[in-house]
């Protein structure tokens, strides 16, 4: 058989080649290289285990989630070689679904969110509904049933790619309803809601060439004064790294970055007391 290519993920940055949270490295001349996410699995998939089972009170909130944090939310941007494509800054309002379907027009992107979980996005259709990938499945439902009590907001100028007429945008998504399994072109609901309302391949599964050099940059914004950032092969690869970040909380990022610096700093003195023995 011929050679076989194992998944390349990981679960913190221990397992990652970082440079200082400062965005320093004295021995280095640049950013370090991310992960590749190939072959991962959609990342929040295993979110809302009842989702397909809505309880009687379709409001009602999962008491085991805690509230969104925004103080826990990492500032970040992502760059294709020197072009700006996204940028958080952190303070944006969130809504109670409620809410948020008096403030939808067709062809905006939403995001839910909560502490502890992937951000889940959608497409708003119209009517109250929404058009997302949830669990292997692009599905068409209702707003408020989406959500799970989680608070919601509109994401549209998170990317800065030129959008599609709305009427585009819902009908890429209408399209694709009931399409699942190894009919998605997407890796997670992220992927497939900006993909409609862009329409650029990027956002697809294998939509670029993972070879060459790294020219996207992934840039953490910890505070004015420190910042790290990782490179990456493909708009894929980074959005997952980015999800990733999104699910653990700035402080537990900004936990792993210190850990791993101060195990690479262990390891090279004791490179160098093992090269200077007599």
């Amino acid at each position: 058989m011929g050679n076989q290519v194992e998944k390349l993920t990981h679960l913190n940055y221990a397992e990652v080649p970082t440079s200082d949270p400062n965005g320093f490295d004295p021995e280095d001349d640049g950013p370090r290289i991310g992960v590749s996410y190939i072959f991962s699995n959609d990342d929040d998939d295993d979110q809302d285990e009842n989702f397909d089972h809505f309880p009687a009170d379709k409001h009602q909130v999962n008491h085991e989630e805690k509230p969104f944090d925004p103080r826990d939310e990492l500032e970040c941007a992502i760059y294709y070689r020197e072009e700006c494509v996204f940028e958080r800054k952190t303070g944006a309002a969130t809504h109670s679904a409620e809410s948020l379907m008096n403030k939808c027009r067709p062809g905006d992107l939403l995001e839910f969110v909560a502490t502890g979980q992937y951000p889940h996005w959608a497409v708003y259709v119209g009517d109250f509904q929404v058009v997302h990938l949830h669990r292997a499945e692009i599905k068409n439902n209702f707003l408020t049933d989406v959500s799970q009590g989680k608070q919601g907001r509109i994401v549209n100028s998170l990317y800065r790619y030129r959008a599609l007429p709305p009427e585009v945008i819902v009908r890429n998504a209408l399209d694709h309803v009931g399409s699942r399994d190894r009919e998605l072109y997407w890796r997670n609901s992220e992927c497939f809601a900006a993909w409609c309302r862009f329409g650029k391949r990027e956002f697809k599964i294998g939509g670029e060439i993972r070879i060459g050099k790294q020219p996207y940059r992934l840039k953490l914004l910890f505070s004015e004064k420190k910042s790290h950032v990782l490179e990456f092969q493909s708009l894929e690869d980074v959005i997952m790294e980015k999800r990733r970040n999104d699910q653990i909380g700035k402080g537990a990022v900004m936990q792993e970055l210190a850990n791993h610096l101060n195990t690479t700093h262990e390891i090279k003195e004791e490179n160098f007391l093992e090269i200077n023995c007599p």
